[in-house]
């Protein structure tokens, strides 16, 4: 039953269009996502037919395993190191609470989800940042996580396949954050080094030390159209260097005009993309 039609005052039958309670039931009106680039509201259900993705072109963030299910095989995605969650290192002030509350309302133990799965047949390992558990922060669990895939896909010589969404360091952690940086990009080397294929999707935002580190380090590195890719925050910059920043700054737009990209690719397009470049770098 849809519980939102029980509290709309029903329109009077004898009234042109109107109609009674029942057909309120029946015709419940569905919830809508406001897109903030052209302000259409779309419905929830027809934003899942076309990906979370606008009709002006907008890329609505979703949840990490949301874009495993769009970018994998069916049934073909296994999961690894999902027991590693963040402590309280330093047991700063709220965290341990906050770190429980996200936990609960993600359904998640950490800011990222990391496995194995087939792109297009293609055998390689994963792992997707999660938007919803603290903006992808990364603190230790998280650079843990990463370091792990790198070493596994290593191991094993796997691909990689990384998708980043983060608003950089967890400051919650200190320097313990901070250090993540040099482990994942150290992890990234060695698995480079071995001969492996490493492809970095960029979605929005994809910012601060992520950006600094494992984000940019793909042998490819693709976007989402729109987005926010950078180390500092715009306005911190502007009030840096005291200089008026261009237009589009720091969107993957204007990244791709200045070489930092190497392919701005639209959602519904990204597995078939990925799975081209995968066989391309196979090492069958």
């Amino acid at each position: 039953m849809a519980f939102g039609a029980i509290f709309r005052k029903p329109k009077n039958e004898l009234e042109k269009g109107g109609r009674s309670p029942e057909e309120d039931v029946e015709n419940e009106v569905e919830m809508t996502e406001k897109c903030p680039s052209c302000g259409w509201e779309s419905p929830i259900s027809e934003l899942w037919k076309h990906l979370h993705v606008c009709r002006c072109g907008h890329c609505f963030r979703i949840s990490a395993r949301q874009r495993i299910e769009y970018l994998t095989d069916k049934d073909s995605f296994s999961e690894l190191f999902s027991g590693i969650e963040s402590k309280d290192p330093i047991e700063f002030p709220g965290y341990a609470e906050k770190l429980e509350q996200v936990k609960r309302n993600s359904r998640e133990l950490e800011a990222v989800v990391c496995g194995e799965a087939t792109i297009g047949d293609e055998r390689c390992a994963i792992y997707v940042m999660n938007p919803y558990f603290m903006m992808g922060s990364m603190g230790a669990a998280v650079g843990e996580k990463i370091t792990r895939v790198f070493e596994h896909a290593q191991e094993h010589s796997l691909p990689v396949v990384g998708c980043t969404v983060s608003g950089g360091a967890r400051m919650q952690e200190g320097i313990i954050s901070l250090m993540q940086m040099a482990k994942t990009s150290g992890a990234v080397k060695r698995h480079s080094d071995a001969g492996n294929f490493y492809l970095a999707l960029l979605t929005d935002p994809t910012t601060g030390g992520v950006t600094a580190s494992f984000a940019m380090q793909g042998d490819i590195i693709i976007a989402e159209p729109g987005a926010i890719i950078g180390f500092a925050g715009a306005r911190v910059v502007e009030q840096t260097v005291r200089k008026k920043l261009p237009q589009g700054f720091q969107k993957a737009e204007l990244l791709l005009e200045h070489g930092f990209l190497d392919i701005i690719v639209p959602r519904i397009k990204q597995r078939s993309v990925i799975s081209t470049l995968l066989k391309m770098h196979s090492k069958g």
